[in-house]
């Protein structure tokens, strides 16, 4: 329990004499006048996770309203006793259960309020109060809380067992933090626990009354001492670091109270910016000129810092190393370099250490935190990295830093002696504004390795190889003209590629237009000085005209082009008075064009650049070239035989044809046919409706994938035979004669789709056509006119209406040829799949039996309504696989094991056609009549006879399941026999499957398999024993079938239960309606449909319905007027 004191300043809260009380569940704030009254109650929350101690934990601290400049909510203290209103802080509470502590304001606000005086029956307005609570903030300690109090008006200190703790209401986090120990200190109830009445984990913790704050103090009443404390402020760290003689964690303290990083409280900074940042800035200058100072002192030569017990003296270089680090991280902050360039450099150098106090300014250079440093300084930075053999480290420092701090001659004599031709650019451009000297640099460049090459080539012997290897740098830097020249006729910087200043970027262009499409040599840099720039391969040779143009363009022309491509995209040449534009590049590069001694790629390159701008530019070019000069451009195009630019000179002829139509089409044609320019020829072949040309460029462009081929012929096709109402034209006709080899090869299956669409009578041609060899493809071309529908086909879309009906009989015949031999096991499928009378029927049983396909011999025959005769061929075929399979075990072959899987294959095959056959047969609704135990015994005898041929010619030891064996050839006897009797009991299972009805009995019938087996010349035992073996199998088969039908309703049943019972569970649950319409109109929430088939009825999903828990329901719309009185109703 807790009043709230009175402060330096009134409040109005002052009159109520609050009291707080604090329990383990509940807050509760009393007011004891003008009456009592409970003004505040908070619950604690119910924490599953408290821990049972910390539900007893809790503290509790009032802070009064006091004067204060500053402050969290300040209020305007009304005028008492003749004096000025001042500010006044607002009242507040902070308490805590367990770990947590909560923040409290307490205000008062008024309301006026009329009463009647029961005396005079007057009428007036009272003012009256009421106590305002406002719930600021929560948060965590480390531990329980055993202890708060008020250090001031925006601190608290909190004690927990194992720490001291202060939080800073306005940063809304801790500050502080000394670790410290709860137990040490006085507890009142300490000696509670000899009588038992309390425990001595819990009286040893009740230390809240040994914690006091007075005066910005913390006393702490110990069990054997009284320890007083209080918080450092700013002032106080940094000085406790200087008095350790640590200036340089003094000035980085201070820094990071500059910046606002600095750990810990802020008390006795100013609370504004603008007041901090003058205070602790003059106090970090202060710090770094005695820092200096004391570094370079002679007085720190001779203390106790720089000797030691051995009298070899200390390693100072550390600290001069991190003078320079600190110094220069807090002008950085301070954004003043005053100091740093000028005292603190001066100092080194006079020491002879500037080396030090450079490398380690440098990784400020470097990261951009300092770019302004004195030219001074920077000539000894680089100079520094040039004597020690490092060029590199000095162009990293060019880089960074800022051009106008750099000394231009070093800079430049540095990067001309080691090649730095970047670094080069830079101090032109950005130190000297000069954007033409880097193009006279690499131009000298570009004109080295053109020498090379030449006399490379004109030597008789091979050049050394150390002369191609030292020419290569050359070659590399050279190339970054090209980079260079689209920056910087795009307005760009090289190479960061960041926008110049618009006039900045207008000079650059102008400048390098001029020079580079200058029509003669021209001396550089201009007035006294300069010197001629050649371009002559030969020494004192001949200048061409525009002769920096024809060296960009000699040294690489698609580079050139693709420069000039990017700045013709500027706006800079829209301006056509100027003395360079696009229409003046253009007319220099036919002029260069039209003269001698060009290469083919060059001649290749421009033609290309011109024929993509002219139409590109055409407001500003092609008005103004002739007409002449674009033929001769197509021509050009058209005649180069370098199939390495064939796809960019066809877009370049699209191009200019998209803006200038041709008079000689004629020899066009001729010659885009032998260019390959296909895209072109289709446009022209397909305006004029020459149909036969057009296909034939759709067979010859190599650049036409495959899947991209047959669709665009397909719609020529289409196209074609539209006005002759569905055929094509004769011409046509015979280019798809001629091209059927071609489509072939492309692809067989949409080549059958194809023709089968447009012109079915080609069928046998094409088939003509394949090799003699290639009769898979034959099949996959048969495939899908007649076959099932496939994906693999490729073909888009796939055959959904069928077989196809135009196929000639020769053709199918072969198709059931092809596909016994590629794809027996498939046969029956692709049979039944063509309609009946299809195929010739007797044909196909040959052709099947010929390459042994039995099974789809017995369903051809059974399909043409002989099921008897289906069945006696299935006996000779089993007849034939049994005594195959014998001849196979009797073999000492090594593929013997390969062969009888094979032959076992086809028995299974042949029975389960059969079966399949007995089955339909057996059906009711068969259209045949054949007498049911006749069939299934003539199937059964001959499964069984074979069952029997095979076991005649085994071992004893293959009938012995339970003696194990090491012999390979026993147990593929054993493996031979349980497939066959396998078989014969799927058999024995179908007939079981229909036994219910009287046209077969199975005791009838199995006594005349046994009767007609012990006519044959297997021994007695042999035949019995396989009788057994057939029906223990079937037993026990059938007593597994039933097991798992068992256990699978007793899993069904569990699954049905818990389904059930959740069902139960989730139905009872809500408020259910007690009908399914509205208590108020009778209309029902159900849209029902009385049609027949009609959907079940669905709910009216566009009307908001509510129901009540009495289970009333309502449309919304109907609601009864006192309905939302009651507050349980549901939406």
């Amino acid at each position: 329990m807790a009043p709230l004191p009175l402060g330096t300043s009134s409040h109005p809260t002052d009159q109520y004499n609050l009291i707080a009380l604090l329990t383990p569940i509940k807050l509760v704030i009393v007011g004891l006048k003008p009456s009592p009254k409970t003004w505040y109650r908070q619950h604690r929350n119910n924490e599953d996770d408290i821990a049972p101690k910390a539900v007893f934990k809790g503290a509790l601290a009032w802070f009064p309203s006091v004067t204060s400049g500053i402050s969290p909510t300040p209020v305007r203290a009304s005028k008492a006793n003749g004096h000025d209103s001042h500010i006044a802080t607002t009242p507040m509470l902070v308490y805590s259960w367990g770990n947590t502590l909560s923040l409290i304001r307490v205000s008062e606000s008024t309301i006026m309020q009329q009463t009647r005086n029961a005396k005079s029956g007057k009428v007036v307005n009272v003012e009256v109060g009421r106590v305002v609570f406002e719930e600021v903030r929560t948060w965590t300690a480390a531990g329980d809380v055993l202890a708060v109090q008020w250090l001031n008006v925006n601190q608290i200190v909190v004690l927990t067992p194992s720490a001291l703790e202060v939080y800073d209401i306005r940063l809304s986090k801790f500050v502080e933090h000394v670790p410290y120990d709860a137990w040490s200190l006085v507890s009142p109830i300490l000696s509670h626990t000899t009588n038992g009445t309390i425990s001595y984990s819990d009286a040893i913790t009740e230390v809240a009354h040994s914690v006091k704050v007075y005066k910005g103090k913390i006393f702490l009443l110990g069990q054997h001492e009284l320890q007083v404390g209080t918080l450092l402020t700013w002032a106080d760290r940094i000085l406790s670091s200087v008095q350790n003689g640590d200036f340089l964690s003094a000035i980085e303290l201070t820094r990071s109270y500059y910046v606002g990083e600095a750990p810990g409280n802020r008390n006795g900074l100013p609370d504004s910016p603008e007041q901090l940042k003058e205070v602790v800035g003059e106090k970090m200058r202060e710090l770094m000129v005695a820092s200096a100072r004391y570094a370079f002192s002679e007085d720190r030569m001779t203390d106790a810092t720089h000797v030691t017990a051995d009298g070899r003296g200390v390693d100072r270089t550390s600290l001069f190393e991190g003078l320079v680090k600190t110094c220069a991280r807090a002008c950085i902050a301070l954004a003043d370099f005053d100091f740093l360039f000028e005292d603190l450099f001066q100092y080194y150098d006079d020491n002879f250490i500037s080396g030090i106090f450079l490398l380690e300014l440098e990784p400020f250079v470097l990261n951009s935190s300092i770019r302004q440093v004195p030219p001074r300084i920077t000539q000894r930075l680089i100079a520094l990295h040039e004597e020690d053999g490092h060029p590199d480290l000095a162009e990293r420092v060019i880089w960074h830093i800022d051009p106008e701090c750099l000394d231009i001659n070093q800079a430049i004599t540095l990067c001309q002696n080691y090649r730095m031709y970047d670094a080069l650019i830079y101090v032109f451009t950005r130190a000297m504004k000069d954007y033409v000297s880097p193009v006279v640099e690499l131009l000298g460049l570009i004109r080295r390795v053109q020498q090379f090459r030449r006399a490379r080539n004109e030597a008789s012997s091979p050049t050394n190889q150390l002369d191609d290897d030292a020419i290569e740098p050359v070659v590399i830097s050279a190339y970054k003209i090209y980079p260079y020249l689209a920056d910087t006729l795009s307005g760009l910087t090289f190479p960061s590629e960041e926008p110049l200043p618009e006039e900045e970027a207008f000079q650059a262009k102008n400048d390098v237009y001029t020079f580079l499409f200058f029509g003669r040599s021209s001396v550089w840099p201009e007035g006294e000085g300069g010197k001629l720039v050649l371009t002559a391969d030969e020494e004192n040779g001949v200048e061409p005209t525009y002769p920096y143009a024809r060296l960009l363009l000699r040294f690489d022309p698609e580079a050139f082009l693709h420069t000039l491509d990017l700045a013709f995209e500027d706006a800079y040449l829209n301006d056509e008075t100027r003395r360079v534009s696009r229409l003046v590049i253009v007319k220099i590069l036919l002029e260069i064009l039209s003269s001698p001694g060009l290469s083919a790629a060059e001649i290749t390159f421009v033609n290309i650049f011109i024929a993509r701008n002219i139409p590109k530019y055409s407001q500003f070019i092609r008005d103004l070239i002739p007409m002449s000069v674009m033929h001769s451009i197509l021509v050009g195009l058209a005649e180069d035989p370098d199939q390495s630019t064939r796809e960019d000179r066809q877009l370049a002829a699209e191009y200019l044809l998209s803006g200038y139509t041709p008079h000689d089409s004629d020899r066009l044609v001729a010659l885009f046919e032998e260019a390959g320019f296909y895209r072109i020829l289709r446009s022209w072949y397909q305006q004029e409706s020459q149909w036969s040309p057009l296909l034939l460029t759709y067979l010859k462009d190599p650049d036409l994938s495959p899947s991209g081929v047959f669709p665009s012929i397909d719609e020529v096709l289409s196209t074609a035979s539209r006005p002759n109402k569905g055929v094509l034209p004769q011409e046509l006709l015979a280019t798809i004669t001629d091209s059927l080899l071609v489509l072939l090869r492309i692809s067989v299956v949409s080549t059958a789709a194809l023709l089968d669409k447009h012109q079915p009578t080609l069928h046998e041609r094409a088939l003509e056509r394949l090799a003699p060899e290639a009769d898979e493809q034959r099949f996959a071309y048969l495939r899908y006119l007649l076959g099932l529908p496939h994906e693999d086909y490729g073909v888009d879309p796939l055959r959904r209406d069928g077989p196809s009906l135009d196929v000639p009989p020769s053709l199918r015949q072969l198709y059931v040829t092809l596909h016994c031999r590629f794809d027996p096991v498939g046969i029956i499928a692709a049979l039944s799949y063509l309609p009946s009378g299809f195929l010739d029927a007797a044909d196909v049983i040959r052709t099947c039996e010929e390459h042994e396909v039995f099974d789809a011999v017995i369903w051809t025959m059974d399909r043409e309504g002989d099921p008897r005769a289906a069945l006696s061929k299935s006996e000779a075929f089993e007849k034939l696989l049994s005594t195959r399979l014998a001849e196979h075990l009797a073999s000492t072959d090594p593929e013997a094991g390969k062969h009888i899987q094979d032959v076992i294959s086809a028995l299974e095959a042949v029975g389960r056609t059969t079966v399949s056959a007995c089955l339909q047969h057996s059906h009711p609704s068969s259209a045949v009549e054949v007498p049911l135990e006749d069939i299934w015994f003539q199937l059964l005898r001959g499964q069984i006879d074979s069952v029997q041929r095979v076991a005649g010619c085994c071992s004893s030891e293959a009938f012995d399941a339970f003696e194990d064996s090491t012999s390979e050839h026993v147990k593929l006897e054993r493996q031979t026999l349980a497939a066959l009797r396998s078989l014969v009991q799927r058999t024995f299972t179908s007939l079981m499957s229909i036994s219910s009805t009287k046209a077969v009995s199975f005791p009838r019938l199995f006594k005349r398999l046994v009767e007609s087996a012990s006519h044959s010349h297997v021994s007695k035992r042999t035949l019995y024993t396989e009788f057994r073996t057939i029906l223990t199998g079937m037993l026990e088969s059938f007593r597994s079938d039933g097991d798992m039908l068992v256990i699978t309703k007793h899993l069904i049943d569990r699954d049905l239960f818990v389904t059930i019972e959740e069902f139960a569970h989730e139905r009872v649950r809500g408020w259910a309606p007690s009908q399914g319409v509205c208590r108020a109109c009778g209309e029902s929430f159900l849209e029902n449909k009385t049609s027949p088939g009609a959907e079940e009825p669905k709910p009216e999903s566009s009307v908001p319905i509510v129901v009540s828990r009495t289970g009333a329901i309502y449309h919304s719309r109907c609601l009864p007027p006192d309905f939302h009185t009651n507050a349980s109703n549901v939406h």
